[in-house]
């Protein structure tokens, strides 16, 4: 008889442990980097481990008791500075390969007072997360982290297997995800039945994303939540699971892109100090059609998602993960 060299089946507090563990040294690994400013994609990898890490911490605190440092505040304060200085990067990368090639030489000499103001912005957000990196509160979280982890304490919870508690920890999510108000952006009621207007024109599309895009951006940050918390149990689901979180990840990009794309704009009419459409309006076209091109993605997941037997099936792959043990 062969004997098992580990157990067989996983508990809450193994899937926490695992889980906290994998996205603080993913953080650690990338933060030499990112105090010297040497790369930007180290950045974008910090940010990343420090909002799933945030999605670790605050999902599984059920089942771990976390020293007091560690907090879904404490990390969220860290990654929103991160997420400023990569925010700039984006905007950077953006101007220069999306738009700058294809606008006029004259719309391009105009980009370069846009390149210098940003530049000045980096400067500025750059000294301030070096400073908030060797300040006392990341350094209180990384000790506590590494002493948590070195000797963990659980709650009660943490003994039950994952399979068992594992829909209720995802439910609430789908809940508050497919419950936002974001959906029903650019829909009408018909009999009580919603459905979604197509063949909007461009301006339409431009003054409802200008009265509602804070909805829509709204809708993005929920669906990257749930994104991140599916992300944790994929070797607990099969195809359909797999399925939805590739849809989930769509609909996070789509709305990104379009929210990029007004956040774009708003930030060259405060530099230009006027409409962009008079500055630079190759690049203003450009902007709308941007736009106009990431709701024509939108609107078929929307429409799918607004369909009782989607978000019912949903439900249903999230209630069975797979049974039996997991090695």
């Amino acid at each position: 008889m062969k004997l098992a060299t580990q157990p067989t089946v996983k508990t809450l507090g193994d899937y926490a442990y695992q889980a906290i563990q994998k996205h603080f040294k993913k953080t650690l690994k990338w933060e030499k980097s990112v105090k010297k400013d040497e790369d930007p994609e180290a950045l974008h990898q910090m940010r990343v481990g420090m909002r799933r890490l945030r999605t670790a911490v605050t999902r599984f605190d059920v089942a771990v008791d976390l020293p007091k440092p560690v907090s879904d505040r404490s990390i969220g304060k860290i990654a929103r500075r991160l997420g400023s200085l990569r925010d700039l990067d984006v905007l950077k990368e953006s101007l220069e390969n999306n738009y700058k090639p294809n606008l006029p030489r004259k719309e391009q000499r105009a980009l370069e007072t846009a390149f210098s103001a940003l530049a000045k912005q980096r400067e500025d957000i750059l000294s301030s997360v070096q400073k908030t990196l060797k300040d006392e509160p990341y350094k209180s979280l990384k000790e506590a982290l590494e002493e948590w982890l070195e000797k963990p304490n659980y709650q009660p919870l943490a003994s039950v297997t994952i399979q068992q508690v594992l829909p209720d920890l995802l439910l609430p999510e789908v809940s508050n995800f497919l419950l936002h108000p974001g959906w029903l952006i650019g829909t009408e009621f018909l009999e009580s039945e919603v459905k979604v207007q197509k063949n909007w024109e461009r301006e339409k599309i431009e003054h409802q994303l200008t009265t509602e895009g804070e909805v829509l951006h709204s809708l993005r940050k929920e669906a990257k939540r749930i994104r991140y918390q599916m992300e944790l149990f994929t070797d607990l689901y099969g195809e359909s699971y797999a399925a939805y979180l590739t849809e989930v990840k769509n609909i996070q990009e789509i709305l990104g892109t379009m929210q990029d794309s007004a956040v774009l704009g708003e930030w060259l009419g405060d530099i230009f100090k006027a409409e962009i459409q008079t500055q630079l309006p190759t690049l203003a076209n450009l902007l709308t059609e941007n736009r106009y091109q990431s709701w024509q993605q939108w609107q078929p997941l929307q429409e799918r998602y607004l369909k009782t037997e989607t978000r019912h099936s949903l439900h249903l792959t999230i209630l069975h993960p797979l049974s039996g043990v997991i090695s």
